[in-house]
Formats: C-alpha cells, sequence, structure tokens
C-alpha cells in the first residue's frame, strides 16, 4: 500500500522536470489551491538550497544567478528563503556570514494572487534544482586579521577617485590607493611569517557580469595578479574565483571594483565626444573600449608587480606564490584559455586605453 503523494510532490512532478509553460501552470494551479501545502513548500526550499550549498554555491553566487536568469521577485523570494534557512545551517564563517548581511532585505513578495505566487516559486525551484557542483571555497586560515583602518583609507580613497570629476584628482587618488594596498600586502605577509600558524590561502567569488564580461575578466585577472592573487573565470555563471590570502583578496576586490567604475565613467565621457563628434558609438565600441582598458591596466599593473623589494621580503614572498598557485591548481586542476571577441572599433580601442592611462595605476613603492 503506497502513500498518495502531497500536493507539493504533485506540482514538483509536474513543473519542475517540464520546462514547458503548460507544466508551470499546472504546478502553479495544485498549490494556489491548497494554502495547507505553504509550509510544505517553504520547507522543501529550504532542502534545495542545502543542496545548492553542498554543491558550492554561495548566497552571493545564486542572488547574482537568479538576478541574471529570473526577475527581481524572485531574487526577493530567494533572499527571504537563505534568511529562513541559514538559523538551521551550520556555521560558514566571516566571509559566509558578509554575503547574509547584503541580501536584499524587501519585504518577500508573498503578495498578490496566490497562482501568481506559486508560479514564481515554482521557476525559482527549477533554477536550484539544476545547479551543478562548483569547486567548493575555503577561506583563507590562521591568525585573526589586523585591523581594518588600513582598508577603510582605501576604501575612502577609491571612493573620491570614483566620484570626483577630475582625472588629475582620481590618478593622484587611485594612486595613493595602490600605495597603500601594496604597503598592506606587506604588512600582512610579514605577519603572518612571524605567526606560530601561517595562514593558508583562501579563495572568493567576484561577479564578473554581463556585458563585455570578457573585457572585464581579463581586468580582473590583471589586478588578480599584480596583487599575488590567481583568477579563473566562470564564464557560463559569470563570475571569477580569485584565490590568494585574505589581505590581498580584500584589495583585489576593492581595485577591480573601483577600476570598473572609473571605466565606465570614462566611457560614457568618450561616448558623448564621439556623438558630439558626429559619429554614433555601438555596441562594437563599448567592447573595444573596455577591452583596451583592461589591456592598458594589465601591463601596467605587470610591470608594477616587477617593482623591486628587499632580500629578506622574497622568501616570504616567493613561500606565498608557491601556496597561492598550489591551491589554485587543487580547485582547478584543468583551465583552458580564450581570446577576446569582438575587438573592431579602432576608436573604442584609442579611447580606451587613454582612459587606462589616467587611472594612473602606479608602480608599487620601494620597500624600505
Amino acid at each position: 500500500m503506497s502513500s498518495t503523494p502531497s500536493t507539493v510532490e504533485r506540482a514538483f512532478q509536474a513543473a519542475l522536470y517540464d520546462d514547458t509553460d503548460t507544466a508551470l501552470d499546472t504546478g502553479a494551479s495544485l498549490l494556489a489551491a491548497d494554502p495547507a501545502a505553504d509550509a510544505e513548500l517553504d520547507r522543501r526550499g529550504e532542502e534545495f538550497l542545502a543542496a545548492a550549498w553542498r554543491r558550492g554555491w554561495q548566497p552571493a553566487d545564486l542572488v547574482r544567478l537568479v538576478r541574471r536568469d529570473l526577475e527581481d521577485t524572485h531574487v526577493r523570494l530567494l533572499s527571504a528563503l537563505i534568511r529562513a534557512q541559514a538559523p538551521h545551517d551550520r556555521a560558514r564563517g566571516r566571509r559566509w556570514s558578509a554575503q547574509l548581511d547584503e541580501l536584499p532585505t524587501d519585504p518577500s513578495p508573498r503578495t498578490g494572487d496566490r497562482f501568481s505566487h506559486a508560479t514564481t516559486v515554482l521557476e525559482l525551484y527549477r533554477l536550484l534544482l539544476r545547479l551543478p557542483t562548483l569547486e567548493p571555497l575555503q577561506e583563507a586560515s590562521g591568525r585573526p586579521r589586523s585591523d581594518s583602518r588600513m582598508l577603510t583609507r582605501i576604501r575612502a580613497l577609491l571612493a573620491k577617485a570614483e566620484a570626483t570629476g577630475f582625472p588629475e584628482e582620481a590618478e593622484a587618488l587611485t594612486a595613493k590607493a595602490q600605495e597603500l594596498m601594496a604597503r598592506h600586502s606587506v604588512d600582512e605577509a610579514l605577519l603572518d611569517a612571524a605567526a606560530p600558524a601561517p595562514d593558508a590561502p583562501g579563495a572568493r567569488r567576484i561577479g564578473v557580469e554581463p556585458p563585455y564580461e570578457q573585457a572585464k575578466a581579463v581586468l580582473l585577472d590583471a589586478v588578480a595578479g599584480a596583487n599575488h592573487c590567481r583568477a579563473v573565470w566562470n564564464e557560463p555563471f559569470c563570475f571569477s574565483t580569485v584565490v590568494g590570502f585574505e589581505a590581498d583578496l580584500e584589495v583585489v576586490e576593492l581595485l577591480y571594483t573601483s577600476l570598473l567604475v572609473q571605466a565606465r565613467t570614462a566611457m560614457t565621457k568618450a561616448e558623448a565626444a564621439q556623438r558630439a563628434g558626429g559619429r554614433k558609438r555601438t555596441k562594437s565600441f563599448r567592447q573595444s573600449f573596455l577591452a583596451a582598458y583592461a589591456h592598458r591596466v594589465g601591463t601596467r599593473l605587470a610591470a608594477a608587480a616587477e617593482t623591486p623589494v628587499t632580500a629578506d621580503l622574497l622568501p616570504v614572498l616567493a613561500s606565498r606564490e608557491v601556496a597561492v598557485t598550489a591551491a589554485t591548481d587543487r580547485l582547478f586542476p584543468r583551465t583552458t584559455t580564450t581570446r577576446l571577441r569582438g575587438i573592431t572599433d579602432e576608436a573604442g580601442w584609442t579611447e580606451g586605453a587613454e582612459a587606462a592611462d589616467r587611472a594612473q595605476v602606479h608602480s608599487r613603492p620601494h620597500l624600505p
């Protein structure tokens, strides 16, 4: 004798394994007609989330994917579901907690008619059900992090660089921020070398989202490489995994985000100037602009990374580089290279290269 499937089970059988609109409508109709199924539906959603965490996904990854593939109402539903599931989850570290704090705070979209809400739920669960397995990330381990005063200063400088309308001021602010980043990285390396239990590299995912994601991935790779990290781009899911020590991961994300803002501002001005000259700008202009920007910044950052340091620092930095490379190889034993596509607009390339020069990422300072 077999038990009768619940309303939720029947809705899932109808809608989650069949991508047609008809199947979705059937499942949503079943749920809409049975308010008593709501609690089980929410519980099953939390189970989908727990399965996603086991497959290597993190809250920010899911929010980014749902925002790309579905609608804002699905993002609000997902955020509410993650918050509801969190008290039943195990502790997962500082970075995970920060992602929970950054979840959208809009109310869960349990409004309107029951059929519409059920449709939204099933569309979200379809996506969660089909998530592949990602590389499991670990936070950098070891001693507690140093105080955040230096990072606060770096953030403030980059915020001013993004906000100013004067290129010369942005250059000076960005250069000073880069100088502080270099100092912060070396200070952390020295403290770690003297610690009884040295740190181990960790990894974090940083969004690399359309449009022009190839150029953005190149820019992030350049920033990561200049700051003792390695970046591996996952094109289908719009992120790069950056591997490195915690202090370096922090500044990579800060600098990459700031350079993107500065690039967008410069591109908007360049397009306005092109239009004023009677030339229509296109997607190819923007793609070429950002590709040139990434290429030029990467060249300058690579040169900065070659700046000599004192002899006593070389073994410390070398051992950390070996550790980062080994951690990257463990996470990604097989990687491929890709070529930038769609770089066809000469004016866009020229403007992008000039904008990268204005970003003025100076060489790392000589260290005593």
